[in-house]
């Protein structure tokens, strides 16, 4: 895929995301150099031999496709535009506390210090009680308790201690100190929860050794003396605390007891864990030279090249970057080739060789072309998004979607997406036109392949930006649309043949359509090597006696008896009530007409396209279809196209996207086309098609099509009767209502009657009280009026599923951001 350099992209761009570089037409120089293109820096590598030269200028700033480069595009949701995304922080607004919770916490605290005032001063009845009875008599005074002995003064200090965490702990199971707790430091997420935790412990510490910290002169809360006084009573003296040993131990102990609880509440042993696991991980992939970016160098700068040791290679192509050789398709289409090349040594050899030869125009499309003629979307080719606009603030929305981006890219769009809304909704130009260009440009890089279907005239990018344009009854044309998809199998053949010719029709079954068609295609094809051409076809589906005679006698010889024999079956169903060739023929007729008389096999200058190179190539192809008085034709060949698509795609590996866009999907749809649009997903492709209403297809088809997709999507306008089958695919959620009654108070006391009387005078109104109700209940996420009513113009419900199973919520976007 490596060009000649003769078609190669130029340019710096302005925009935040780099726009299109056109190269000058052929045979012509520019008549100036590129804006913002500045001169080589210096110690660039010499260019490699073909790649032509760029034009000096003066020095300008650095080109924006580094600083395209350079822009971090972290993980996100489905939907999410990554380009500069931003983590949103929750809003403050949404964590306040309660002011039950905040009263919870307050009232506690002043009852316990209340209580310890008391008791320290000896106000509290009884206190003494619980002592005397677990202490000796000869430790006191009679009738008094001042102690007589030692043992006396250690055990008031031992009981006070006692009394005090006992203090502690019921302020802390009673009051809201828990919900405080989880609000400001469990609920933050790391290292910030560990170093909270860690300064509740320092200010702990300074209440239980104050001298240990200069500055503080409040005493020390009862802690450290009633555990030296309890060891004092145990060991029977303090004679133990001459041992520096124990000593130590103790203050030790009474630390460690200290900070376990703040160790708990920040998580200190898990976080070391995970930090531990993250270096020593850190440290494996510097030493095996796969960490995936040098923490020090940009994204312009290729360090994931260099981390693999090809620094000549990561050189040339920051040189191209940065000399404004390289837009931003060149970037997506090298980082591609180097994602699957890094894996196995030959081709990563293969990779650099051509790196080193080509440089930026490396694995060129074999169009030659560097990008789009023009572009109306902002596109991030890097990660493969198109933005569409912007998801809407609300409290439907997630925290994460709040104000963000909203965009598709191909994960979402593998499992399909159907777009319904009325014409004006902006459909085509918010969504079609935006999602085929995208895929156009990826299909420069070789990610994807695309097939936009639409009305001849429908702004979906000049015929430059594709490589295949199918203008169907235009005879200017240069393509020719295959009937056949190039298949060599009769019955495949046969199969979407007769889903595009008669696949709307109640009055003819599938399967007898296919095999009516069967019994033709494959004689013919075993006579002539080929399949007929459109006209012939429709003669031998009349059931001309000319036509079937003649195909007859040539399969006289014995190698043809079997097909003689298929033959003969439908020879003998013309005619017949239960013959299916008439309805195909007139179905036919539809596309044997003078305007397509050079079209469909017939032999003209135009060149056959089978929808099949798709599936093998990233091409991108557009096809335009008749009408003026060819609608039914128009709808006959969406349908083939379509049943041509979920053919072609099946089976075997590839290694790129397939889509199909269908601007108008009215009447393309089956029952067999909608079961095979399931599947896409897992073959790789998906289809996107937009509709005026869900009426514009089959009843019976509702419920399976919007099964089948996993992405859909209602336009402004949708009526109730649409909007009905989107909430039902959206399905509930349970949400939590308030309700707050009123009730009349009436009092029994005379006085609390007359100061009730007396407001009602003054203000007017009843003395009541409020009685709130909160429950959860299960309701619609959007409901046919609200899709119908409160939709604003240019906006849009969308929901998102990835190939990966990731899934979004039906959000509102707003298309004009």
């Amino acid at each position: 895929m490596d060009s000649d350099g003769t078609q190669d992209a130029r340019g710096g761009h302005t925009g935040a995301v780099p726009g299109p570089a056109v190269p000058p037409p052929p045979g012509r120089a520019p008549a100036s150099p590129p804006p913002g293109v500045p001169p080589l820096p210096r110690g660039t590598p010499p260019r490699p031999a073909g790649l032509p030269s760029v034009p000096e200028q003066s020095p300008a700033p650095r080109p924006t496709v580094a600083d395209w480069l350079d822009k971090p595009r972290p993980a996100a949701g489905p939907g999410i535009w990554r380009y500069g995304y931003r983590v949103r922080r929750p809003s403050k607004g949404r964590e306040r506390l309660s002011p039950v919770t905040i009263v919870g916490l307050a009232v506690p605290l002043v009852v316990a210090l209340v209580v310890w005032s008391l008791w320290r001063h000896g106000s509290v009845p009884y206190m003494w009680v619980v002592l005397k009875v677990f202490t000796p008599d000869d430790w006191w005074w009679s009738g008094t308790t001042s102690p007589k002995v030692w043992q006396g003064a250690e055990a008031i200090e031992v009981y006070n201690g006692v009394f005090f965490g006992v203090l502690v702990y019921t302020m802390g199971r009673l009051g809201s100190w828990p919900e405080v707790v989880r609000h400001y430091v469990t609920a933050r997420p790391q290292p910030l929860r560990a170093a909270l935790a860690a300064l509740g412990a320092l200010i702990a510490l300074t209440f239980v050794f104050p001298n240990a910290f200069p500055g503080v002169g409040w005493d020390a809360l009862p802690v450290v003396a009633p555990l030296f006084s309890l060891v004092a009573l145990v060991s029977g003296g303090y004679d133990v605390f001459q041992s520096q040993l124990i000593t130590d131990g103790l203050y030790a102990l009474i630390t460690l007891l200290v900070l376990w609880p703040f160790a708990r509440i920040g998580a200190w042993r898990r976080y070391a864990r995970e930090w531990r696991a993250a270096r020593a991980a850190r440290n494996e992939a510097q030493e095996a030279g796969t960490a995936k970016f040098a923490p020090d160098l940009p994204a312009a700068q290729w360090p994931e090249l260099r981390d693999a040791g090809q620094h000549e290679a990561a050189d040339l192509l920051t040189a191209e970057v940065l000399g404004g050789r390289m837009n931003d398709v060149d970037c997506a289409r090298v980082r591609r080739a180097w994602t699957t090349a890094k894996w196995d040594a030959t081709r990563l050899a293969t990779f650099v060789d051509t790196v080193l030869r080509r440089g930026g125009a490396a694995w060129t499309h074999p169009s030659g072309a560097r990008d789009l003629p023009a572009r109306t979307a902002a596109h991030d080719v890097l990660v493969g998004q198109v933005r569409i606009g912007r998801w809407t603030t609300g409290d439907r929305t997630p925290e994460a979607y709040d104000g963000g981006g909203a965009a598709l890219d191909p994960e979402a769009l593998g499992t399909s997406l159907l777009a319904v809304g009325p014409s004006g909704s902006g459909k085509t130009r918010h969504l079609v036109g935006p999602v085929v260009e995208s895929l156009a440009l990826q299909a420069l890089t070789g990610r994807c392949a695309v097939v936009a279907v639409a009305a001849a005239g429908t702004p979906l990018g000049p015929d430059s930006a594709f490589d295949v344009v199918v203008k169907i009854g235009d005879p200017a044309s240069v393509h020719d649309l295959d009937l056949y998809a190039d298949s060599d199998d009769p019955d495949e053949a046969a199969s979407f043949l007769a889903e595009g010719l008669a696949g709307d029709l109640d009055a003819v079954a599938g399967q007898r359509a296919t095999t009516a068609l069967a019994q033709l295609l494959g004689p013919y094809r075993a006579v002539h090597g080929t399949f007929p051409p459109m006209s012939v076809l429709r003669e031998l589906l009349e059931g001309v006696p000319e036509a079937l005679t003649a195909l007859h006698e040539a399969l006289s010889g014995p190698q043809h008896a079997g097909m003689r024999r298929e033959l003969e079956a439908r020879m003998r169903q013309v005619g017949s009530p239960a013959d299916a060739g008439p309805a195909l023929a007139d179905r036919l007729a539809l596309l044997d007409r003078p305007a397509f008389a050079d079209f469909f096999g017939a032999g003209g200058t135009t060149r056959a396209f089978s929808l099949r190179a798709v599936a093998h190539h990233p091409l991108r192809v557009r096809i335009d279809l008749p009408e003026h008085g060819h609608e039914e034709a128009a709808r006959l060949l969406a349908r083939l196209v379509l049943a041509q698509f979920t053919a072609v795609v099946r089976g075997g590996e590839r290694p790129h996207f397939v889509c199909l866009v269908l601007d108008d999907a009215t009447g393309t749809l089956t029952p067999d086309s909608v079961r095979r649009i399931q599947r896409l997903r897992s073959q790789n492709a998906g289809v996107v098609l937009a509709l005026r209403t869900i009426g514009d297809i089959p009843e019976a088809l509702h419920g399976p099509l919007y099964g089948a997709v996993g992405c859909r999507m209602a336009f402004s306008g949708v009526t109730t009767w649409d909007g009905s089958r989107f909430a039902h695919a959206w399905g509930t959620e349970w949400v939590e209502t308030r309700d707050v009654a009123k009730h009349t108070v009436f009092a029994d006391q005379p006085m609390t009657r007359a100061i009730h009387a007396l407001r009602k005078l003054v203000t007017g109104k009843a003395v009541t009280t409020d009685a709130v109700t909160i429950r959860k209940v299960e309701r619609e996420r959007w409901s046919a009026s609200e899709l119908a009513h409160e939709v604003p113009p240019g906006h849009a419900v969308l929901s998102l599923t990835t190939v990966g199973g990731e899934h979004a919520p039906p959000l509102l976007v707003d298309l004009r951001s």
